[in-house]
């Protein structure tokens, strides 16, 4: 399952690199002080994604921990892009992927 993962994740950043969202500027460490979901009051959400979502991911996998249990980001992705009026169907689709595949586990 790991490795699942691992290879779900490298798909969802080569779409946000695609996508012109990765970024090679680290955050304000005030940033990552949110308590609201998707760190919304602080970064955008391709910026969770990459420094929250797939940094937590991979620090799960490299340690073998236990992944969680349930995952429901797509419909986030979806109003954020719908929104912005971003084509991010292949990115959409990686993580309705990579929520099934939480859930199933």
């Amino acid at each position: 399952m790991h490795s699942k993962i691992a290879n779900l994740l490298r798909e969802i950043e080569i779409e946000l690199r695609q996508l012109g969202l990765w970024s090679d500027k680290p955050l304000e460490p005030q940033q990552l002080m949110s308590v609201e979901p998707f760190c919304i009051d602080t970064m955008t959400f391709p910026e969770w994604v990459q420094f929250v979502f797939i940094a937590r991911l991979k620090f799960i996998i490299a340690q073998g921990a236990e992944l969680p249990k349930t995952s429901d980001i797509a419909p986030m992705a979806e109003e954020f892009f719908k929104v912005n009026n971003v084509n991010a169907e292949p990115l959409i689709s990686l993580i309705k992927a990579f929520d099934q595949l939480i859930t199933e586990q």
